[in-house]
């Protein structure tokens, strides 16, 4: 199996943190975000190469960090901005073009997705099932259900339903950027792409893909934090220096 960390956008809602460092290098208790997601990797004893793709911009910034992770590779995908970026899709198809992963199965991760559930049993319950999955989550802040992809299940987990970022969701359960593809499933990314669907946020993917093949959801629970706005890192940052022994601050500020 693979791994691949997305970090190619421009977190242009964290501006002007982001203006000069990638989000997924933004310090939370004084490591790198995507320094907690490689952690996680690295638990799983499937994977046994890691991959981050990012954009021309921070390809430098994270080919020094990658420097003090043994084996991890970064790739430029050769954009320069939030207006030519090649989207989350895009850049998975990117890689794998590059990389030749036909035949090869795939764990994919949002650069800045911060959890605390294991991924060793995520890939277990994928395993006993035969089809791509999703990490699924019981989001308790019903308000901001609407941000996310609403996902329903049946009995044996299959997803039979996606929509992405719905006015009025029907349900709390949301599907995480935390994605398997089979090995099967990962070269339908070129006829999502050729048949002109959207190429940026990979819930799109899934929505297309549930009803062509089968997808599960592994169901989750404990802690998960998705940075995409200053005060969703200020709490990152707080409850990681809580686990850290360091104190809390009132405002976020890179050290």
């Amino acid at each position: 199996m693979k791994a691949l960390v997305l970090a190619a956008g421009y977190a242009t809602r964290l501006r002007p943190l982001t203006d000069d460092r990638a989000k997924p290098l933004l310090p939370v208790a004084g490591r790198p975000i995507v320094d907690w997601i490689v952690d996680r990797i690295t638990e799983v004893e499937d994977v046994d190469e890691v991959h981050v793709v990012t954009n021309a911009r921070f390809a430098p910034d994270l080919e020094h960090w990658a420097r003090s992770r043994r084996g991890v590779r970064v790739h430029d995908d050769g954009t320069t901005s939030n207006e030519t970026r090649l989207g989350a899709i895009g850049d998975i198809a990117f890689v794998a073009d590059r990389e030749g992963w036909d035949g090869e199965d795939l764990l994919v991760i949002a650069g800045d997705n911060l959890f605390d559930f294991s991924l060793p049993d995520y890939v277990d319950f994928w395993r006993e099932k035969d089809g791509s999955a999703i990490a699924v989550y019981e989001h308790p802040v019903r308000e901001l259900v609407r941000e996310y992809s609403v996902v329903e299940l049946d009995r044996d987990d299959r997803v039979v339903g996606f929509e992405e970022k719905p006015e009025k969701p029907d349900s709390n359960l949301i599907s995480i950027a935390t994605y398997i593809y089979h090995r099967s499933h990962l070269s339908l990314l070129h006829a999502y792409l050729v048949d002109g669907h959207p190429p940026d946020q990979p819930g799109h993917f899934i929505a297309w893909l549930y009803s062509r093949a089968p997808v599960y959801g592994y169901r989750f629970s404990g802690e998960w934090l998705d940075i995409g706005d200053r005060t969703q890192l200020l709490e990152a940052d707080n409850r990681y220096r809580r686990r850290s022994g360091l104190p809390e601050r009132d405002e976020y500020v890179v050290e």
